[in-house]
């Protein structure tokens, strides 16, 4: 039976001073539940709110649909709802492609990228310190389970820039077109802030600005930075 400091743990994991502190985090459905422990995560607690979720997690303990609902971070919970360990840091070693994200903010757009290095086969993910955290509940949820096969470090961009000998390109309104500009076999893509675009300082560690060209009647002002980074990702791909 779960116990008041059981839920009283799950809760406080909605807030990333209490994540960091325990290593600890939330994911809610099957799927991604599912997922999490079949590419070998370490699960803390998996609690299922009727006796047919339980059933199909061995590791499950049932618990009522009043506990789950407290411990949920979602309006209507769908059942399962998994703690997990945080993966262990591992040093950023640069052997493919890596996508570094400059103050990405929205929880969604995190998500979607992490889905997204996923299905590019980009298994590391470089985000400034004041990129949202991508333990936070909704990142999660955009994932999907992709954040068990994407490693994602938190870093100073400016260090980390300053020291990769691989030649760094960054997205801009005003870069050359991505379809006729070179791509070679591994470097660095670097996506900024929804509202502002890649900061001053990593700029400057910027060899090759690119773009993508809009075909269309000059009306949209930009594009969402997980679609402009689907985009670029796919065309990097194509190129192989």
């Amino acid at each position: 039976m779960v116990t008041k400091n059981q839920i009283k743990l799950v809760v406080s994991l909605k807030q990333k001073k209490y994540r960091s502190q325990h290593r600890l985090f939330v994911v809610e459905g099957e799927k991604v539940v599912r997922e999490l422990l079949d590419t070998g995560m370490r699960p803390f607690k998996i609690f299922a709110g009727d006796a047919v979720s339980k059933g199909k997690f061995k590791e499950a303990e049932e618990v009522s649909s009043k506990a789950l609902k407290q411990m949920s971070s979602l309006t209507h919970p769908n059942g399962i709802l998994g703690v997990f360990h945080m993966a262990e840091a591992t040093d950023v070693a640069v052997q493919d492609w890596v996508v570094v994200l400059d103050a990405v903010r929205d929880p969604g757009n995190l998500g979607t990228i992490i889905r997204l290095c996923d299905w590019f086969g980009i298994t590391k993910l470089v985000c400034s310190e004041d990129t949202v955290d991508c333990y936070n509940p909704k990142v999660l949820q955009a994932t999907m389970g992709s954040i068990a096969r994407v490693d994602v470090a938190y870093v100073d961009l400016r260090e980390f820039l300053n020291q990769t000998d691989l030649p760094v390109y960054g997205a801009f309104m005003d870069g050359a077109s991505v379809y006729t500009s070179d791509l070679p076999d591994k470097g660095i893509l670097v996506m900024g802030n929804e509202a502002n675009g890649i900061s001053n300082e990593v700029s400057d560690f910027i060899s090759k600005r690119i773009s993508i060209p809009q075909f269309g009647a000059p009306t949209a002002e930009s594009l969402n930075v997980a679609t402009a980074t689907a985009i670029l990702l796919s065309e990097i791909r194509s190129r192989e």
